[in-house]
């Protein structure tokens, strides 16, 4: 966790930047780079789509998002992607399990 899931791109690309994206995720994030999980998502496009990266995280500060998109953005734009939507999915740690228990109870301070 987090997941990185990647659209529209070529598996030995992605393979070959994972380390970079890897190291300056994790560095931003303040997380292990172990933790950092890039997938390749296949889609069958219907209609014309752009590249895209969803990135699956908890919720940060406004600025760690900010700096995370930008440098994801700057990775892959180096390599000539500069137009790849990229988008935050937020996890709520009481909805995100692990063996069938929640990460973290409720809050119930209305």
């Amino acid at each position: 966790m987090p997941f990185l899931r990647f659209k529209g791109f070529d598996k030995p690309f992605l393979q070959a930047i994972a380390p970079v994206i890897t190291e300056k995720f994790s560095g931003i994030a303040k997380i292990p780079e172990e933790t950092v999980k890039i997938e390749l998502i296949n889609v069958e496009r219907i209609t014309d789509t752009p590249l895209s990266l969803e990135i699956f995280m908890f919720q940060r500060d406004k600025e760690e998002h900010d700096a995370i998109a930008s440098a994801m953005h700057n990775v892959l734009k180096e390599y000539g992607f500069a137009h790849v939507h990229i988008f935050f999915i937020i996890l709520e740690p009481s909805l995100y399990y692990k063996e069938g228990v929640p990460l973290k109870e409720p809050r119930n301070d209305f």
